[in-house]
């Protein structure tokens, strides 16, 4: 009986520690959910429209390569890639979505770090509440919350009628589809990812470097420059990448409150899916809209290593 105790099970054979569990887990799941998806749509990508068709049939490398009495041939077809650096609208919707998402995250940073600052000082008996109030869009459809806006900001919406009764305004201002109400919908839906890695950053500052700063004569300007800002580094950078990585491909946003001005990539994925049906060309733009995400990413990850100590 002792003997057989102290016998390996097939579990502890097969992974001898925990830790092969806890580390090829979440690697199993990129591989699965991201980077198969992404292995399928790059193959769309460099095939014409009747191999695209039966990429689930044909499998990873069925139709761009044949093998042939001894002679492995890959044929790969660049010219969606080569049609993408040629043409203008694709630069300049790809510019526009790079320059919309920028806007976005700096805004949301200016409001973000003064409330994520007021929740981090606040009373602990306060901070569930806070807590609530920012989470509180999250439960109700991000869908509704955005057309909401359409009934704020339309000629005859809410917020035109306010203004006029109060004489601020003779004539209703046109605030829908245009790059106003598009910024304004974009940072009212990602504000809150935004504040919660900075209220996380923020709460579990050592207070005691600021206290030091304070002693040594330094301004509260300049505890707040030299100390708390710095200190927060990794959070605002955090949170500068949940918001940017999404708005470059947001779609419903644009769509409901954006307009012809305001085209982004995201609007582009979908003409090409949906109207088009050009699926080679749709997943060639998504192949670069995912080089533009993960590029900040890398830069991301860089930052954390080297601020490890």
């Amino acid at each position: 009986m002792k003997n057989n105790i102290l016998q390996p099970t097939w579990w502890q054979k097969l992974c001898p520690s925990n830790r092969h569990v806890v580390i090829g887990l979440p690697y199993a799941w990129l591989a699965l959910f991201f980077l198969l998806p992404f292995l399928i749509i790059l193959k769309i990508s460099v095939t014409d429209m009747e191999t695209a068709s039966g990429v689930f049939v044909s499998g990873l490398g069925g139709g761009i390569w044949s093998y042939v009495d001894g002679l492995l041939v890959l044929k790969v077809r660049i010219s969606n890639y080569l049609f993408l650096a040629h043409d203008q609208l694709y630069l300049l919707t790809y510019l526009s979505s790079i320059k919309y998402a920028t806007i976005t995250m700096l805004l949301c940073l200016l409001i973000a770090y003064p409330f994520a600052y007021f929740m981090a000082r606040a009373k602990p008996v306060y901070r569930p509440m806070l807590m609530m109030l920012v989470m509180l869009p999250f439960w109700t459809s991000f869908l509704l919350r955005i057309y909401a806006w359409k009934g704020i900001l339309a000629n005859d919406g809410i917020l035109n009628h306010l203004l006029m009764n109060l004489g601020w305004i003779q004539a209703p201002l046109a605030m829908m589809h245009t790059p106003f109400s598009l910024v304004l919908g974009m940072v009212y839906a990602y504000l809150p990812f935004m504040v919660l890695p900075l209220y996380a950053n923020l709460v579990k500052m050592d207070h005691r470097f600021m206290e030091a700063a304070a002693d040594l004569g330094a301004t509260p300007w300049q505890v707040f420059w030299r100390i708390t800002v710095p200190l927060s580094k990794s959070g605002v950078i955090a949170g500068c990448m949940l918001v940017f990585i999404p708005c470059i491909g947001e779609f419903v946003i644009p769509e409901l409150l954006g307009g012809p001005e305001t085209l982004m990539i995201g609007r582009v994925l979908w003409d090409e899916f949906f109207t088009n049906s050009d699926w080679p060309m749709a997943c060639a733009v998504t192949v670069v809209v995912i080089a533009l995400i993960l590029l900040p990413m890398a830069l991301f990850n860089k930052y954390q290593a080297q601020a490890r100590p």
